[in-house]
């Protein structure tokens, strides 16, 4: 077994939120599942023919970016003449493309249909732990293949305020078919700062979260930039865009 551990979407060398490659594993999703648990870090299992099989430590996941990313790290440093590698998601067969601009790896895939939910802003402010918060807009559910519950509030302070209820906002999930809240605030028109509340565990909450950011492209219909990573020490940031109809989400990556 080979693993490697890799920081992405870094705002800056040495920045960035980690994720373990693995290859030559040869176990099993409950093997898998328990490695990913013990290493207490995201996991993508990269087989032979190039596909992606993600787990983090409370759960296996149908798409993770930031660790996408670290893939295509990692196959572009073995060949860094490539156009483009194309790999293919475990749990539900989802096409993605990898390229490398520069220092910067992206990945190229498209929006997926998502079922809106009807969720009221007191559940909203509930789950989230603010009773007073005020919300910026009306929550939405978007998609690039791990659905997320999209809720703006009115700035950076409301952001950092919050004190979620995990296992709730889990519970919820479970029910809904969608993978956590993603919160946000504008800082200008095209930039945004957010946390992404998925995990059960607070000290598990995401530097960087690259399929929210692919979530919001397709929201909000342009290209922005993601800063996230305040609340977890890992400075990120994240460059997603709208091309034709595919999301290309994308950033640094580089060896831990």
């Amino acid at each position: 077994m080979h693993v490697q551990t890799l920081n992405c979407f870094g705002a800056r060398p040495g920045e960035g939120n980690p994720a373990l490659v693995i290859e030559n594993d040869g176990m099993d999703q409950a093997a898998r599942q328990a490695l990913t648990a013990d290493r207490n870090t995201t996991c993508v299992f990269l087989s032979p023919e190039r596909e992606v099989d993600y787990f983090y430590p409370h759960m296996r996941s149908p798409l993770c970016l930031h660790a996408t990313l670290a893939v295509a790290a990692l196959l572009f440093g073995r060949d860094p003449g490539a156009g483009a590698i194309a790999v293919r998601t475990a749990m539900k067969g989802q096409l993605l493309t990898l390229s490398c601009e520069g220092d910067d790896y992206f990945v190229k895939l498209a929006a997926q249909p998502a079922r809106q939910v009807e969720i009221a802003d007191e559940q909203v402010r509930e789950l989230l732990g603010a009773l007073g918060l005020v919300l910026a807009s009306k929550p939405q559910v978007a998609s690039v293949g791990s659905p997320k519950l999209l809720v703006e509030v009115q700035d950076a302070d409301s952001l950092y305020a919050l004190k979620p209820d995990l296992a709730g906002i889990a519970a919820w999930g479970k029910q809904q078919g969608v993978s956590g809240f993603y919160v946000y605030c504008r800082l200008d028109d095209k930039t945004v700062e957010g946390r992404n509340f998925n995990h059960l565990d607070p000290a598990l909450e995401d530097g960087a979260t690259g399929v929210a950011a692919g979530a919001l492209a397709v929201a909000l219909g342009h290209g922005l930039t993601v800063r996230q990573g305040r609340a977890t020490g890992h400075d990120c940031l994240i460059k997603a865009r709208v091309e034709d109809d595919a999301i290309l989400v994308g950033g640094a990556a580089e060896a831990a």
